[in-house]
């Protein structure tokens, strides 16, 4: 019983050692989705085109970098339109 304690304690120190070194590598692979990203589509933002915007799921959530995509394009419709409201607002006084 001793021996294959010490087998199994010496088997789990050499991986490690092999892991700092090195030797074998870590860490996780790219995410990745089985459902395509849907961002939105080019041209002016419907309230329907941000009903269907879908992101892929990453392994802490959704993925950042599409949200935030989908959140700067969102922000600069809206920044368009408020100026487009404003000029048409200024018009009519």
């Amino acid at each position: 019983m001793t021996l294959v304690l010490l087998v199994l304690v010496l088997l789990v120190l050499g991986v490690v050692v092999a892991v700092v070194t090195g030797r074998i590598s870590g860490g996780m692979a790219p995410a990745t989705s089985t459902r395509p990203y849907r961002g939105l589509p080019e041209g002016p933002v419907l309230a329907t085109d941000v009903d269907a915007v879908r992101f892929s799921l990453g392994v802490r959530g959704y993925r950042m970098d599409e949200v935030d995509a989908v959140l700067d394009r969102l922000r600069e419709e809206i920044r368009e339109r408020d100026e487009e409201l404003a000029a048409w607002r200024s018009v009519e006084d």
